[in-house]
């Protein structure tokens, strides 16, 4: 997309304002199934909890992608898009059995972390196939909070619990057609995937009835002109050799599967917002936008970086800002950060906006979520309105006080 683009869409649907493109995201797909290309089973199954909206969805749904969801209102999501329940694996943490069984019986993939409900769901239905979520404690990923396969994280059975892992499975006779594990997200370096790897393979081995191994996703992307990312060719080359072999061994032919969100969306994604205000103080100079972490709120949750440009002085003389939000407490997207000089009224556009951003948006301060635009074949396509007061009080039921008496 070009920056007269943005401003176009940003004059057309207002600020702030979700912008993604549909070229980027399909372009991420394949470099990805390039990569993978020699293996003879691949599937990719979009993370939706990092961009979840229909349309995005069913963009996916139209390269073949499947989809990797967290939660039955994702599944349910999926469905709505067009995917069938085949298409679709269902991963939670921490959910009730109820809600396993509820998705159960859409007939996804279920792919169970814990040994007290595999062992639940095991005895109640040992004819409906499971995958098995491992913990390989191996520390990987950009930051702790997106850290999930070391010795202290919640997530995945510790491959340590493989004994116990066994007898349950050998007690209900319940089937396993798939093993899974998720080491972290902004993974670097390609030798901490492969480590992890053999990891999984020898659990594998354990496993006879197997059609799938699923390696998760962490792909690190780029955050910034020259910034490193994870060599998802070098990978390709890597692990195709060896998950190839590890068939060979297994005595068949099995499905390799990775569940991107981030690679996929992030880099496509735009969010556009207007300069409020440009405030001088004894030290700083804030541009404060008409957003704040209601919409944006990664900056704020984990340190993340997001470039800013001002797309309506892209040839300024660049000056030092701390860009900060509208909601009333410490808010901010950056820190003396050298931008093009800023005017009330400018677009600020913030890139790498494609995921776990407008997901994980909210109405705090009683703030409207902003518009969803799709970037489609050159035109921008309206994909989710924005909000109105009538949204806030939409599902708010008023309690009527009987009036006072003397």
């Amino acid at each position: 997309m070009q920056t007269k683009d943005l401003l176009q869409l940003a004059e057309e649907f207002g600020s702030p304002l979700y912008v993604y493109d549909a070229e980027k995201i399909q372009s991420q797909y394949n470099r990805l199934t390039t990569a993978f290309s020699k293996v003879d089973s691949l599937r990719i199954n979009y993370a939706v909890k990092a961009l979840s909206n229909i349309s995005i969805l069913k963009l996916l749904k139209q390269m073949g992608a499947g989809l990797d969801t967290v939660s039955i209102q994702e599944v349910q999501l999926g469905i709505h898009a067009g995917f069938s329940p085949e298409k679709i694996i269902y991963t939670p943490n921490g959910v009730s059995l109820e809600e396993i069984e509820e998705v159960a019986q859409i007939g996804v993939q279920i792919n169970i972390d814990n040994l007290s409900i595999l062992e639940q769901f095991g005895t109640k239905y040992p004819n409906i196939p499971v995958c098995i979520r491992i913990n390989p404690h191996v520390m990987a990923g950009g930051n702790t909070n997106i850290s999930v396969g070391h010795i202290d994280s919640k997530f995945g059975i510790s491959i340590h619990q493989m004994p116990h892992l066994l007898r349950i499975i050998e007690n209900t006779n319940m089937h396993i057609n798939g093993i899974h594990m998720h080491t972290g997200s902004d993974i670097l370096d390609v030798e901490v995937f492969l480590y992890a790897a053999e990891i999984l393979f020898e659990a594998a081995k354990h496993f006879m009835t197997l059609d799938f191994i699923d390696f998760g996703s962490g792909f690190k992307v780029p955050y910034s002109k020259g910034d490193i990312e994870t060599d998802v060719e070098e990978f390709g080359k890597k692990l195709t050799k060896r998950f190839n072999a590890f068939c060979k061994e297994y005595g068949r032919d099995l499905t390799l599967a990775f569940e991107p969100g981030k690679f996929l969306v992030s880099e496509a994604g735009y969010f556009l917002a207007k300069v409020n205000v440009v405030k001088q103080t004894t030290s700083t100079v804030f541009a404060g936008v008409d957003s704040g972490f209601n919409h944006l709120i990664r900056p704020m949750l984990y340190g993340s970086q997001h470039h800013i440009e001002n797309i309506s002085n892209p040839k300024g003389k660049e000056r030092f800002y701390s860009v900060v939000g509208y909601i009333c407490e410490t808010d901010t997207f950056a820190n003396n950060r050298r931008i093009n000089e800023i005017k009330e009224g400018d677009i600020l556009c913030f890139r790498n906006a494609g995921a776990y951003c407008f997901s994980m948006a909210s109405n705090y301060n009683s703030r409207y979520k902003p518009a969803e635009v799709l970037w489609f074949e050159g035109k921008g396509h309206l994909i989710r309105e924005r909000e109105t007061f009538e949204d806030l009080i939409k599902n708010q039921v008023v309690f009527e006080f009987e009036p006072q008496t003397a």
